[in-house]
């Protein structure tokens, strides 16, 4: 194994993404030369990543070791778990293998991407047996907020490396697709060498409630309203869509459904089965204001506040075909993601200031985790009896509270490991260690640009939104040493400049200063012209204002010789 000190007789286990974060799920297991990587996740940035759209791991780890990788197994179709795999694609052309919805979900992706006619592509199951020459992959049923979730058996010959995926145990989904506790034990009985579990939940001392539970929730909710329904959760929630959908045929009331994702979605759960809505039961957007308000559901995306979902725009006034009206009832059936709490907040506050009754929160019973808390987590442990445990999915205290109830379980503490991106567990069948590190920082998506976007640059953005712009434009003859326009101050977002006249004069003829200098230093050239206009004017502005805009010095040399 490449620059890490692993044996020939050890397999090895690493976190691309996933370990000390929620999000970028991607992990490795490894023995010689035969790598299985599982998941391909992105992270949704902080508040601090201004303008990024994704985070994903680096791949450099997997690009150096490209042809040892046998498959990319997933576990289900979620953002944090499917999201990365265009842009790893796009560096490493691995196979691919995913359970029914997770493969249409992955499709929509790659055409969207260019890359669905050279990807290669196996729809799997939880019978599914993957044979490679040393290593077989084998998989279980579980439980999530989304069909098709499976655990990964990674057997190695010197033992079984599990991964479970995010998972909680619902005894009552509402797919009627329960978790295989059967082959769980079964595994465990057999010996699991390593136990991958999900921690998301690791702090929460409960069992999570039942799919089922909601979907009664949601029951008496719908008994109770007599106008129209606006029913906002995550497309990828299919059993919530379902429950909905359910509960508004039941009450006679047609279902219009806005958002691109939430149509996939719909159409997705009805190809698979997993949703059995009668043609007739939708209606175009056109057809509302013909029906009774008692009559409609609005189906949408928009559940976590997001800008230009269909609640937000609605929630604005700015949606082309729906408008809130008096009596209507918005049933937001998901929690808030971390960093989404205040634009969640904001759309129902402008949902009820336009007239509508807003049910929301864990008061009204309608929405409940796809992750287990601890005593599922404690079951998943018990069930698999492993020698060594690995936590992964989550925050670092997440991880650690995790290894304590394994210790509870019966796993030796000194056999669990918290470990970092790029931490490398190798394991022989009687012994774990850990053995070196490679590279496994961020890499930020931003528009079509991928990876382009780093420190400086957040940084320069991080200074726009706190202290504005100073462009500082000018004309500059090098060789005659003339500044022939200029130098010309516009402020953005720093000052006001009509009533700062005096501060931009006074700029200006510090930099015409700082420019005649600089052109009668020794050689002179138009980037240390610059630099000394931002050191200059940086100093200058910080002691009159306290602040640090951004400078940004925008120089014309013309260079002609006047005859």
């Amino acid at each position: 194994m490449k620059k890490l000190n692993v044996k020939n007789n050890e397999a090895a286990i690493y976190g691309v993404g996933g370990l000390g974060e929620i999000g970028k799920n991607t992990y490795g297991v490894q023995f010689q030369d035969e790598i299985i990587l599982i998941d391909a996740g992105i992270k949704f940035p902080e508040d601090d990543l201004l303008g990024v759209d994704y985070v994903i791991p680096d791949y450099q780890y997997l690009v150096d070791n490209k042809e040892k990788i046998k498959a990319l197994v997933i576990t289900h179709g979620h953002e944090d778990h499917i999201g990365g795999v265009p842009y790893l694609l796009k560096t490493l052309n691995v196979p691919i293998y995913a359970g029914p919805l997770a493969m249409a979900l992955i499709k929509n992706k790659l055409e969207e991407h260019g890359l669905l006619n050279s990807a290669e592509l196996h729809e799997i199951g939880e019978d599914t047996v993957l044979k490679f020459r040393k290593t077989k992959v084998t998989f279980f049923r579980t439980t999530h907020s989304i069909p098709d979730t499976l655990g990964i058996a990674v057997h190695t010959p010197v033992g079984v490396i599990v991964e479970t995926g995010d998972f909680k145990f619902d005894l009552t989904p509402v797919t009627n697709m329960p978790p295989n506790l059967q082959a769980m034990a079964k595994l465990g009985e057999e010996g699991v060498l390593c136990l991958m579990s999900d921690s998301t939940n690791a702090e929460r001392p409960v069992w999570t409630k039942s799919e089922k539970w909601v979907a009664n929730s949601i029951e008496r909710i719908f008994d109770q309203i007599e106008d129209r329904i606006i029913f906002a959760t995550f497309a990828s929630n299919i059993s919530r869509i379902k429950s909905a959908c359910d509960n508004a045929l039941a009450h006679g009331r047609k279902i219009a459904v806005f958002g691109r994702s939430m149509e996939a979605a719909i159409n997705n759960g009805l190809e698979l089965g997993y949703l059995n809505i009668p043609a007739d039961a939708f209606v175009d957007s056109s057809d509302l204001q013909s029906l009774p308000a008692n009559k409609t559901m609005i189906l949408c995306t928009g559940s976590q506040g997001e800008p230009m979902a269909a609640l937000s725009r609605i929630a604005n006034g700015t949606h082309r075909q729906i408008a809130i009206q008096p009596g209507d009832t918005v049933i937001f059936s998901s929690n808030p993601i971390p960093g989404n709490t205040t634009s969640v907040n904001a759309v129902i506050n402008k949902l009820e200031e336009a007239g509508a009754n807003v049910i929301h929160g864990k008061v009204n019973n309608i929405h409940t985790s796809g992750h287990g808390g601890q005593e599922e987590q404690k079951l998943m442990l018990r069930l698999m009896k492993p020698k060594f445990f690995m936590p992964i999915h989550g925050e670092y205290r997440m991880l650690k509270i995790h290894t304590e109830l394994a210790e509870q379980c019966g796993v030796p503490l000194e056999n669990s490991f918290i470990m970092q991106n790029g931490d490398v567990l190798a394991l022989s069948k009687d012994t774990a260690r850990i053995a070196g590190h490679f590279q496994a920082g961020d890499v930020y998506i931003d528009g079509n640009g991928i990876g382009d976007i780093g420190s400086i640059v957040l940084h320069d953005r991080q200074l726009l939104s706190e202290e504005g712009i100073v462009i500082v434009v000018a004309t500059i003859n090098l060789e005659n040493e003339e500044i022939q326009s200029g130098p010309d101050i516009l402020s953005r977002g720093f000052v006001y400049m009509r009533e700062s006249g005096e501060l931009l004069d006074e700029g200006r003829r510090l930099v015409f200063r700082t420019i005649r200098k600089e052109m009668h230093a020794k050689k002179p050239t138009e980037a240390s012209i610059r630099s000394a206009i931002i050191d200059d004017l940086q100093e200058f502005l910080f002691d009159k204002t306290e602040r640090h805009p951004l400078i940004l010095p925008m120089l014309i040399m013309n260079n002609h010789v006047a005859k």
